[in-house]
C-alpha cells in the first residue's frame, strides 16, 4: 500500500491566515500573528518542513509576517498574479517537486484555482493546517540534524544563489571562489539516520526513485546497517561545505563489488540542495576512478525510469554512462520514498573503464588510497 508523498515545503497566504486581518487595510498598526498558525511554524519547521509565503500584497506584508510570527521564510511570492504561478515558481527557486508542497489560504476562492492547476499540491483550509501536525505527510519517519537547521540551510542557498548571479566567471570558477568542498567517505553507523532520511526524501537525485523500500517491511536504517556489514558492499557518503555554510551529509551510494570485474552502483542519491554545485559529477567520477583503479572494467548503474529523477539520468549521461539494457525495478536496489509506484520501469547506465577517465575538480576531497570500510583482507 502507498503511503503519501511527504511535505517539504508549506506555503502560507498571509491575509487572514498567518495574520489576524489583512495588512493593506490595517493602516499604522498591522495585523498580529495569528498565535495558532504560528505554533504550527514552529511545530513543522523543528521537523525540517520549509515556510514560504504567496501573497497578493507587496513584499512589505512578507517582511511583517516574518517579523512577526519570529520565522524565517525559505521563499516569498508577493504580487497580483495567479497563486498557482507563485507556487511553481517557489518550487522552482527551492529545487522541490510541486508535489511536494502544501498550500493554506482562508479563501475559497484561492484554494480551488490552485487545487485546479496543481492538483499535486495538498490544498489546506487554516482550520486543516492547524491539525496537519498530526498527518503522516507531515511526519517525516526520520529527524536529523540537518533537517533541523534545513531553513537556515536555504537562507545559505539563497545567499549562494545571489552571489552566483552577480560573479562574472564561469560556474567552477565560483565553486572554486566560494572555497567549495566535496568530500568523499566511508559510512559510519551514525550516519545511519542521515542515509535513511536521503532515501526518504530525494527524487530528482535518486536512483531508486519510485521504488518501494527494500527488503520489504525493513525500516530504512536497519537496511543500511545490513550492508555496512557486507564485506561485498561499500555505503559511501558525500558532504558539502563552502563559504556560506556546512550543508552536512548530501548524498550517498552502495556499491555492490561482488562481481569484481563489473561493479554495480545499488542505489545513488543526492539532496536536491547539491545541485549544481559540482557534487554529482565529483562522485560519479570518483566512483569510475576508483572502480578502475581496483581492477574492474565496467561500471553500471540501474537506474529507475521516474519523471523526477531525470537530473540523475542527465547527469549519468554527461558523465559518460549509457544505458545499456531494460531491468525489472525490483526491491533489491533500495529505500526509496514512500507514495510512488511498486514497479517502475529501469535501466542500467553502464560506463566501460578502458580508455581515458574524468578527471576529480580541485575542490573533491576524497582519499582515494584509503581501503572503503568492507574491502579488508580477510585475516590470516
Amino acid at each position: 500500500m502507498r503511503g503519501p508523498v511527504p511535505v517539504k515545503c508549506v506555503v502560507w497566504d498571509i491575509d487572514n491566515t498567518l495574520l489576524t486581518g489583512v495588512f493593506l487595510e490595517a493602516g499604522d498598526q498591522p495585523p498580529a500573528a495569528d498565535p495558532e498558525l504560528a505554533a504550527v511554524l514552529a511545530e513543522l519547521g523543528g521537523r525540517g518542513i520549509l515556510h514560504a509565503l504567496a501573497s497578493k500584497n507587496p513584499p512589505a506584508a512578507a517582511e511583517h509576517t516574518a517579523a512577526v510570527t519570529g520565522w524565517q521564510f525559505a521563499a516569498a511570492e508577493c504580487g497580483w498574479g495567479r497563486k498557482s504561478d507563485a507556487l511553481t515558481k517557489i518550487a522552482a527557486t527551492l529545487g522541490l517537486g510541486v508535489d511536494t508542497l502544501a498550500f493554506v489560504d482562508d479563501d475559497p476562492v484561492e484554494r480551488a484555482e490552485v487545487a485546479s492547476a496543481l492538483p499535486q499540491v495538498r490544498v489546506l483550509t487554516p482550520a486543516e493546517a492547524t491539525e496537519a501536525a498530526g498527518w503522516p505527510e507531515f511526519s517525516p519517519p526520520v529527524l536529523t540534524a540537518e533537517a533541523r537547521r534545513r531553513g537556515q540551510l536555504y537562507a545559505e542557498r539563497r545567499q549562494r544563489q545571489a552571489a552566483r548571479q552577480s560573479f562574472g566567471g564561469t560556474r567552477d570558477e565560483f565553486l572554486r571562489s566560494v572555497g567549495t568542498d566535496v568530500s568523499i567517505a566511508p559510512a559510519s553507523r551514525s550516519d545511519l539516520p542521515r542515509l535513511a532520511e536521503l532515501a526518504a526524501r530525494t527524487r530528482q537525485f535518486n536512483s531508486a526513485a519510485g521504488q518501494r523500500q527494500a527488503p520489504p517491511g525493513v525500516v530504512p536504517p536497519d537496511w543500511f546497517a545490513g550492508l555496512l556489514a557486507d564485506r561485498a558492499t561499500d555505503v559511501l557518503t558525500v558532504r558539502l561545505q563552502d563559504s556560506f555554510g556546512d550543508d552536512g551529509l548530501v548524498g550517498a551510494c552502495v556499491i555492490d563489488r561482488g562481481d569484481p570485474a563489473a561493479w554495480t552502483v545499488r542505489l545513488l542519491m543526492i539532496s536536491c540542495r547539491a545541485m549544481g554545485r559540482g557534487v554529482a559529477e565529483a562522485l560519479l567520477a570518483w566512483l569510475t576512478r576508483r572502480a578502475a583503479s581496483q581492477g574492474a572494467q565496467a561500471l553500471r548503474v540501474p537506474c529507475t525510469i521516474d519523471e523526477r529523477n531525470l537530473p540523475l539520468r542527465l547527469a549519468l549521461a554527461g558523465a559518460g554512462f549509457r544505458a545499456a539494457s531494460q531491468v525489472p525495478a525490483g526491491p533489491a536496489t533500495g529505500p526509496v520514498p514512500a507514495g510512488a509506484p511498486a514497479s517502475p520501469a529501469a535501466a542500467v547506465f553502464a560506463r566501460e573503464l578502458a580508455g581515458p577517465l574524468p578527471g576529480l575538480a580541485s575542490w573533491v576531497h576524497p582519499d582515494p588510497e584509503a581501503p572503503l570500510p568492507n574491502a579488508r583482507p580477510e585475516p590470516a
